[in-house]
């Protein structure tokens, strides 16, 4: 027997507590308040309540499913969700223009993040990573316009990649050599396009014994490894004080004894401090841009550096020698009329005849068939054999015959136990990777 739900009343009753809202707290006034009798009933409601109070209300239930990465609530009758092969719109009560402003406030509220008609917009993470973004009347047409970016818990492996046919069988050894090579190299995509799942990914192959500090906005990043410091950038408070920016974080990591510095995502002035890093020693880096191709990223380049008051010809000196590769990544529609993720591209920085920064395409792939190889293929794989031969003392030992060779971290040290390197794999001759000409 369960009373009607009365979620205003349950409030009062948890803040009115000393101890903080949670889980067991919601099931103690629940009890007390007699709004529910038997152990069922009781777990019912308090699941429901806490939902409410500390969840995302009714848009929890797309949270909770690992297969959603994106939730879009436009209005109170207009909620969509992606599950990885496009938006498709669902039928869910948010209740009316009240209750979906009051949501998008106390989603902002556990970001730690003031959302009101002072301040309209919202940008912050949730307690479980998901990534909020929050606008409210009259910014937006309807009472709060809402959306959600899941974060995923566990970083694929490069197996996982393939078998979802993001990567080709070709690419799966090339990508590996790449982070044992510690190449530096950016992720180039547009939105959604899974620049950060693949760059957790191959961070998940950094050998153990090595340190990762990772620069985000947001804190959206993940790899399967024993050692990453994540730093997050921190806005101001309502006085306009205590602003934290990536440009400080990128300076801070250098100071912090890193083996590979991780920038999330390359938007602004932080390109010129991740530049000067890369070229002092720091190999391995990586970051993530927003383009439409790996063609234009030089163009992305160019703009973020003038931000940092870079001149073309000082950008293009150091980036050359700054990044190593660019992969890039794409969503298609397939025959089935479902977009798929994909790598498209992979290539190399270059100095054009009129000295400009350029684009090499190295390989190509349509998400079917053969890899295409291209004009920076041969740069690339002279590139890989020189650094693989640099850093053979510490690349990765052949995985014995019972292990998945292509798993994260194939032996994490236990705590207390002393970290050693593993010792060299004996050379073997890498076949070139592409297909046909």
């Amino acid at each position: 027997m369960t009373r009607p739900l009365k979620t205003a009343e349950i409030r009062r009753a948890l803040a009115q507590g000393n101890a903080a809202p949670s889980n067991l707290e919601i099931a103690r006034v629940v009890e007390s308040q007699h709004l529910a009798f038997g152990e069922s009933a009781v777990a019912q409601l308090t699941r429901q309540v806490s939902t409410e109070v500390l969840g995302s209300g009714p848009l929890q239930q797309f949270l909770d499913d690992p297969r959603v990465t994106d939730v879009l609530v436009n209005d109170v009758d207009d909620v969509w969700i992606d599950r990885g092969r496009g938006l498709q719109r669902v039928p869910v009560d948010v209740g009316g223009p009240v209750q979906l402003r009051a949501l998008a406030v106390r989603l902002a509220a556990q970001c730690g993040t003031r959302l009101d008609d002072s301040s309209p917009s919202a940008d912050g993470r949730l307690p479980d990573g998901t990534r909020l973004h929050a606008l409210l009347y009259p910014v937006c047409e309807s009472a709060a316009v809402i959306s959600l970016r899941t974060s995923r818990s566990q970083a694929l492996s490069l197996n996982d990649l393939v078998r979802l046919g993001t990567i080709p069988p070709a690419w799966h050894d090339l990508l590996r050599r790449v982070v044992d090579a510690r190449l530096n190299f950016l992720i180039s995509g547009a939105t959604g396009t899974g620049k950060t799942t693949l760059l957790s990914t191959l961070l998940s192959y950094v050998q153990p014994t090595e340190r990762i500090v990772v620069v985000e906005e947001s804190r959206e990043i993940r790899p399967e490894h024993a050692h990453v410091v994540s730093l997050e950038t921190k806005k101001p408070n309502i006085e306009g004080h205590g602003e934290v920016s990536q440009v400080e974080l990128v300076r801070h990591t250098l100071r912090m004894r890193p083996d590979r510095v991780v920038v999330g995502e390359c938007r602004g002035a932080e390109v010129r401090d991740m530049l000067s890093a890369l070229n002092t020693g720091h190999d391995g880096g990586a970051g993530t841009i927003h383009a439409n191709s790996a063609r234009d990223v030089p163009a992305r380049l160019e703009a973020l550096g003038a931000l940092a008051g870079m001149s073309r010809e000082a950008l293009t000196s150091q980036a050359t020698s700054a990044f190593d590769l660019i992969i890039h990544v794409d969503r298609r529609v397939d025959e089935l009329g479902e977009y798929r993720r994909r790598v498209a591209e992979i290539s190399v920085l270059g100095v054009s005849s009129g000295g400009h920064l350029e684009s090499i395409p190295a390989f190509a792939w349509t998400g079917q068939g053969g890899v295409q190889r291209l004009a920076g293929a041969q740069h690339l794989e002279e590139k890989l054999e020189a650094r693989l031969e640099r850093y053979r003392p510490n690349s990765l030992p052949v995985a014995p015959a019972q292990s998945a060779p292509s798993q994260p971290n194939p032996a994490q040290p236990k705590q207390g136990q002393p970290i050693t390197p593993p010792r060299a794999s004996p050379r073997r001759p890498q076949p070139p990777f592409g297909g046909q000409e």
